[in-house]
């Protein structure tokens, strides 16, 4: 039985993941590392900048010490100007608060990018802005397990109760880890990397409250 239902924000909540990636693939090419769009997805989907800076760095890219804050900086920048919401979120909240049925959001994002993308949202940010958390700033990003672990305590329900809605591998595989149910968004059609991590996909917004259980 689901309790509590937990988002993963870019990609998830807001359509944030199309332009931070292309803007990451600039950059990596920019300083020797050309990256092709499923390699961009393989490696660093889902991950943090500081991850991304020491893995980059690693295959050859010579990016510059303080390269995550101006990258920060830029992107930033450029989601203020406009980041839509997913299809369908409005309507999912709606029929979460109906049924009382909990939730909360854990990205491996900074507090003040959710605070960026979800805040040109007033509705939707109204119902989550005390329940954001950021396991880069917790010091446990996804794929540990302990983000997801933390915000089910918050929530007072156990992990096995918990329904995480993710888009990206490491996301998929932090839920497993924590021993909860993971619902696979993949609005573009099958995503097998998401399944072999036990997420079961759907495609759109809309399918949610019957997944979860919802009448």
């Amino acid at each position: 039985m689901i309790a509590a239902v937990i988002f993963d924000c870019d990609g998830v909540l807001v359509d944030s993941e199309g332009p931070t990636l292309a803007m990451l693939k600039q950059d990596l090419a920019l300083h020797g590392l050309p990256v092709d769009d499923a390699m961009m997805e393989r490696l660093f989907l889902g991950t943090t900048m500081p991850l991304i800076f020491r893995s980059a760095r690693q295959l050859g890219a010579d990016l510059p010490d303080g390269w995550v804050g101006d990258f920060y900086e830029r992107l930033y920048a450029l989601l203020r100007g406009h980041t839509p919401l997913i299809s369908g979120i409005p309507a999912l909240l709606d029929r979460l608060d109906a049924a009382g049925l909990p939730y909360a959001v854990g990205s491996n994002g900074t507090t003040e990018k959710m605070g960026i993308t979800l805040g040109q949202h007033p509705d939707v940010y109204r119902r989550l802005k005390r329940r954001l958390f950021s396991g880069q700033e917790l010091n446990m990003p996804k794929p540990d397990p302990g983000l997801y672990r933390h915000i089910a305590q918050f929530l007072g329900v156990d992990p096995a109760h918990c329904a995480v809605i993710e888009d990206s591998v490491p996301g998929a595989r932090a839920a497993r880890l924590a021993g909860m149910t993971c619902f696979g968004y993949a609005p573009h059609g099958p995503h097998p990397a998401l399944e072999a991590e036990g997420a079961r996909l759907f495609t759109h917004m809309g399918e949610l409250p019957a997944l979860l259980g919802l009448q």
